[in-house]
């Protein structure tokens, strides 16, 4: 029989958020993948935990998870833990996880710290629905598109950021999405922990004369239901009320029916649309 995977969420600062079925199964397992042995030591010496080690990162995640694989066809099991927080939330474990899928390896995910989710439910901003984008890309044209997608977000954003350009990116988001409220998590479950709810205005300002320190999660309020009715009327009014009816006629809706839509989409009455589109 194949081995098992084990997707091993690790603390994020708190040594205490480690969960006793973590320690568990990272004494049980044949081996621990580790994002870096270097980081990861540290963390199995607290636990007394002696199960070896083997390095799986970033820049070998495709040719190791070939060799884990092969392992795991073995029959061994295997714990996959990053440096801090849930293998595969913006970490490695995405592409080993789809590889074991596609070759009938059982996968097993254990619960525990996530920078996102502590971030987003402490924030004081809305948590019912968010969407995460972990770090912004570095290349121009791709963080420009992304940035894009953002800005018509109505869901609460969640973003990682590193001290050194936490300024730079503020910057950019304030241009992009316009003053909106957010709430800068700053070093999450560790001794200097922080959280400030403000607007990116207000943030840009106070860093001015403040050094970021640390690693950021921010969250940002997304774009108000109302702002998105606001934008689609303005939409709507750069095309006259019979272009706006041929949209609706040329997707196959009757007349009666488009002129409703028509309506809808201008805050009007039917009446009021029925008179403009009368022959003058």
């Amino acid at each position: 029989m194949s081995g098992i995977l084990y997707l091993c969420a690790t603390p994020i600062g708190n040594l205490e958020d480690m969960t006793f079925r973590a320690v568990r199964i990272l004494k049980e397992v044949d081996l621990i993948a580790a994002e870096d042995t270097r980081n990861s030591i540290k963390l199995l010496q607290h636990f007394d935990i002696t199960t070896p080690m083997t390095s799986y990162h970033e820049f070998n995640k495709i040719e190791k998870a070939k060799k884990l694989l092969e392992m795991l066809h073995a029959g061994k099991n295997i714990a996959v833990i990053t440096d801090a927080g849930t293998p595969g939330i913006s970490d490695p474990g995405e592409e080993l996880v789809a590889m074991c899928f596609q070759e009938d390896i059982e996968v097993n995910a254990l619960p525990g710290a996530a920078a996102c989710i502590t971030a987003v439910t402490s924030s004081g901003q809305a948590c019912r629905r968010f969407s995460f984008e972990a770090f912004l890309p570095k290349d121009k044209k791709e963080r420009a598109r992304v940035l894009d997608e953002i800005s018509r977000e109505t869901r609460t954003i969640i973003i990682y950021e590193a001290p050194h350009h936490l300024k730079a990116t503020l910057a950019e988001l304030k241009e992009v999405l316009g003053d909106r409220d957010i709430t800068l998590c700053r070093e999450l479950t560790k001794r200097y922990e922080e959280k400030r709810k403000t607007t990116i205005e207000k943030a840009i300002a106070y860093y001015q004369s403040q050094e970021p320190k640390g690693e950021y999660v921010l969250v940002i309020a997304g774009k108000s239901k109302e702002q998105v009715r606001i934008e689609q009327r303005s939409q709507w009014e750069e095309m006259s009320i019979e272009e706006h009816m041929e949209m609706y006629l040329s997707q196959g809706m009757d007349k009666k029916d488009a002129m409703k839509a028509v309506a809808k989409d201008r805050g009007v009455s039917k009446r009021d649309i029925y008179q403009a589109l009368l022959p003058k």
